[in-house]
Order: structure tokens, then sequence, then C-alpha cells
């Protein structure tokens, strides 16, 4: 008996022959699938990835006010008693939400009196380090290479050229507020300095400019 001649039994169940197309055409599929997958994860990643950088390069284009021009509120006249100076931070006005902690800039406030302050920057005036104020020597020093300034922020001695660079202040409706938006350097200040202007009647060529000397030659 031919196996196409032989019976099936009652009851068992009729199975056709694989088919090989079957096969190719699930793989496939499953191929499509992956891909497709891959492609939606690494484009749910590149977006989260870009939001920052797109915030990064457009949030100055983004703002509505100059950031130049940030006035910041450092509390009431009452925290800041005369003849002290206190350390005060601010949150820097350029700063993004995801900057965190790294936002935060600290200040020296010196009250003189009544409404004269003196709001300095804690960067050495030399290479930027952190300067502490002491009390009761009534100094800044810089830990870093010995810089010391007077409470007025004056250059005592140490490496530094030059005394503590300062925020500009205002006192508005009995708090103390300071221009952020720059941070105090020399070349802010010196957008605000006139430039030098030559007096009338000088001139380079008013006088005959030396001749060089040359000691081994004899006129």
């Amino acid at each position: 008996m031919t196996p196409s001649e032989q019976q099936i039994p009652p009851g068992a169940p009729l199975t056709e022959p694989a088919n090989p197309e079957s096969h190719k055409s699930a793989g496939h599929s499953r191929r499509v699938f992956l891909f497709k997958l891959s492609l939606l994860v690494n484009g749910a990643v590149g977006a989260v990835l870009a939001v920052p950088i797109l915030g990064y390069l457009l949030g100055p284009a983004l703002k509505k006010t100059s950031d130049d021009n940030s006035w910041i509120n450092l509390g009431p006249l009452a925290d800041f008693p005369e003849g002290e100076t206190r350390l005060v931070n601010y949150r820097n006005p350029v700063t993004t939400s995801w900057d965190g902690q790294t936002g935060d800039i600290p200040c020296w406030v010196r009250r003189i009196s009544g409404n004269t302050f003196q709001v300095f920057a804690i960067n050495c005036a030399h290479l930027g380090c952190p300067v502490r104020w002491f009390a009761q020597s009534q100094l800044f020093m810089c830990p870093c290479h010995g810089g010391a300034y007077y409470a007025d922020g004056s250059r005592a001695s140490g490496p530094p050229e030059r005394g503590l660079f300062e925020y500009e202040y205002q006192v508005v409706s009995g708090s103390l507020v300071i221009s952020a938006g720059k941070m105090p350097t020399l070349a802010n200040q010196a957008k605000n300095e006139s430039p030098l202007v030559q007096l009338e009647g000088a001139s380079s060529t008013d006088a005959p400019l030396p001749k060089p000397r040359c000691s081994s030659c004899q006129s």
C-alpha cells in the first residue's frame, strides 16, 4: 500500500504540508517590524538629546528682555547691618532650569551706612579664585595665591594688580538690587569708561624722535 493509499484514522487532525514561502514571509515581517522599532527608538533618543541643545542655541533669541539689564533682588536692607560684610547668593539670570546649583553665584555685600553699599564679586582679580572675608583682620583673602584686599575692595598685597570687581547696585522699595546681567570684569567696565581723547595742539610729530644709540658706532 502506497502512502497516498493509506487511510487516515477517524478523528485525526488534518495537517497541510509545510509551505516554505510562508516561513519566508514571516521572517520578512519580523525584520520589517524590528527595523521600524529601531527607527522609533533612535528617533526618541535623538529628540531627548536635541531638546537641551536647541534650548541652548535658541535661548538667547527667545528671551523677551535683555539679560544685560537684569536686576536681581538680594534681599531687604534689614538683612545687611551697617558696618558688616556678608556673603549672599543670587541666581544667575542667564542660566537655564537644568543648570541646577551651578546657576547660584555668591557675592560679598558690604553696607557702609544708610543706603551706601559695596557689592563685590567673589572672584579674585588675579585668576578668579573665590576670596574669603576675615572680619577680625578686616581683609579679603585669596586662598590660591595669597592676594589680599582691604574692606573697601582695594588691593592690599599679593599678585592682583587691582581691587575686587564691584556690581552696580540700587536701593528699591527697601531692598538691595544689583545689576547681574553682566559679570563685573575688566572687559565690561571698559565699555563704560570714556575713551582717551588727545589734547588739542598736541601731536606725535611735535617733537622729533630720538636717534637710536649705538655703543659701537662713532659719529
